[in-house]
């Protein structure tokens, strides 16, 4: 399938454009995070009760938490993403501290439903999910096991597959899309879920294996182009790979949008964050992984013409 015809796009002009993007929203991400005391966690990691509740009639968050009396100091209330017509109300406790973990879930869960019925608000409780500190403390450890385990084998194979600069690159970019998603699941309050982590691996591999076709490209047209600048190279090569990058990403796209606006609330941290990584992903392949490997490839060489003459006058 032929989308464009010789496509002849600098990309590599803007890269100092998208350098300083990029560093100022994942420097006022990280500045946010630390403002709200780091990413918000789901109950996989932070341990709680989550119960959804259907309403019979339409209601809105404040008679809930009126409901609720004395719970509602420490709940969140909210109502459920895309379904406003299901009547359906999130309710989160957390852990309280000092208590016996199974016994104060189990215990906040049927304060909730006692309350609600309580309270006359006609209701079904959709799903109950408690999970307790020592649990969430070992799906923390695990998640953050996982994802530095894929990060240390995407490394290694980078490594072995390209000349340092390249490979400095892909790295330099992987690590730019897991911020940058980071930082947008903080900016629309998505909670870091067992299922967050499993986006986020995803889009790693996703983002890695999008730099090393470009980088493959790179590498056959050197062979061919020995006497071009690196820069002109790069560029030829990521217009080469442009019709393969536009399709991919937008066959991926598409259909993370459908599991988006149709997968429901457990799918929609997911789907969110495999949005966010297949835009990111993209744009870090064209603008930071091919920029890094230009910068250190210049520095590279100039470090060589600078040991070269030194040699030479030492001769002298």
């Amino acid at each position: 399938m032929r989308i464009f015809t010789n496509p002849n796009y600098n990309f590599i002009k803007w890269r100092w454009h998208a350098l300083v993007l990029s560093a100022l929203v994942i420097g006022a991400g990280i500045a946010t995070m630390i403002a709200r005391g780091g990413p918000p966690l789901g109950v996989d990691f932070e341990g709680g009760t989550v119960i959804v509740v259907r309403f019979a009639q339409p209601t809105g968050e404040d008679p809930v938490r009126r409901a609720l009396g004395p719970l509602s100091a420490e709940a969140v209330v909210q109502q459920t993403r895309g379904s406003a017509g299901e009547n359906e109300i999130m309710i989160r406790l957390p852990q309280r501290q000092g208590l016996e973990q199974g016994a104060s879930l189990e215990a906040d869960a049927q304060a909730v439903k006692d309350s609600l019925t309580k309270a006359g608000l006609p209701h079904e409780v959709r799903s109950t999910e408690i999970v307790g500190p020592v649990i969430g403390q070992d799906l923390k450890r695990k998640g953050i096991l996982a994802t530095l385990t894929a990060l240390g084998g995407i490394l290694a194979y980078i490594a072995l597959r390209f000349r340092p600069s390249f490979g400095v690159g892909a790295i330099v970019a992987t690590f730019h899309d897991i911020l940058v998603t980071l930082v947008m699941l903080t900016w629309f309050n998505y909670e870091l879920s067992l299922n967050v982590i499993a986006a986020i691996l995803t889009i790693t591999g996703y983002s890695v294996n999008d730099t090393i076709v470009v980088f493959d490209r790179v590498r056959e047209n050197q062979r061919l182009m020995r006497r071009e600048p690196l820069e002109q190279i790069v560029n030829k090569s990521v217009n080469q790979t442009l019709a393969r990058t536009v399709i991919t990403a937008g066959a991926t796209f598409l259909a993370v949008v459908a599991l988006y606006l149709f997968g429901g609330e457990v799918l929609e941290g997911l789907a969110f964050t495999l949005l966010v990584g297949i835009v990111t992903g993209t744009y870090s392949t064209v603008f930071i992984a091919a920029a890094i490997a230009i910068i250190l490839s210049r520095r590279s060489a100039g470090a060589q013409a600078v040991t070269q003459a030194q040699a030479r006058a030492k001769r002298v």
